[in-house]
């Protein structure tokens, strides 16, 4: 298994960060502030555009210590030599991006339910990201939602690290981490805000806190 902080995941959007240039000093201020993981994730954003951006950011983060994930194309990620790919059950399945990326980086996989979480090989896949907790307007697509109760059932029987996803707030830090996440993945909570160091280090407290609680 590559080992991977998962504490706090920090998911851009293009969208809420204005841009590349807001994904770059979004992504930069998290990191300097707790952010442990970003994943560039730009769905409708050509793949010139995704290696330009990915190699930017790849730049700003490597100083800090901070990995950088690709959602979804596994070409991208090599491309900009990004620390690792995330898939969603739609994407590419689990065995050919491991094929595609290497032993060496990272790969993250999404899941929803009880079957695709009993499907997961910890062979191929270093961590989980489930959700939604709640529903979010960032994902359209996305499963529905599991809430707490609900996230708390399926990372009982986690077969490897995992984040909770979907609507996460510095608020649900503590029911969250004691329900059996080991990180907090967030898009709105950071993206968009005034402040995103701000909102970074607000969410990094409150993890850290859970864990003291525990």
């Amino acid at each position: 298994m590559r080992n991977v902080n998962l504490s706090l995941y920090l998911v851009l959007d293009p969208d809420m960060c204005g841009g590349a240039q807001g994904m770059i000093d979004t992504a930069r201020a998290a990191a300097q502030n707790g952010a442990t993981l970003v994943q560039l994730r730009a769905p409708h954003w050509k793949k010139r555009a995704l290696v330009e951006c990915g190699r930017a950011l790849k730049a700003a983060l490597a100083p800090l210590g901070v990995p950088l994930i690709i959602n979804d194309h596994a070409d991208v990620c090599l491309a900009c030599d990004a620390d690792g790919l995330h898939v969603g059950q739609e994407d590419l399945p689990a065995p050919d991006a491991r094929r595609i990326i290497g032993e060496h980086r990272i790969l993250g996989l999404s899941v929803s339910n009880a079957r695709q979480l009993a499907e997961v090989d910890p062979a191929l896949v270093d961590h989980l990201g489930i959700g939604p907790i709640f529903s979010t307007a960032t994902k359209t697509d996305a499963a529905a939602e599991l809430g707490i109760e609900g996230f708390a059932a399926l990372a009982a029987h986690k077969p490897c690290p995992v984040v909770a996803i979907g609507s996460v707030k510095a608020r649900l830090a503590q029911p969250l981490i004691a329900a059996g996440a080991d990180g907090l993945a967030v898009v709105s909570a950071i993206c968009g805000r005034p402040d995103p160091g701000a909102a970074a280090r607000e969410l990094a407290e409150a993890i850290e806190a859970a864990r003291r609680g525990l």
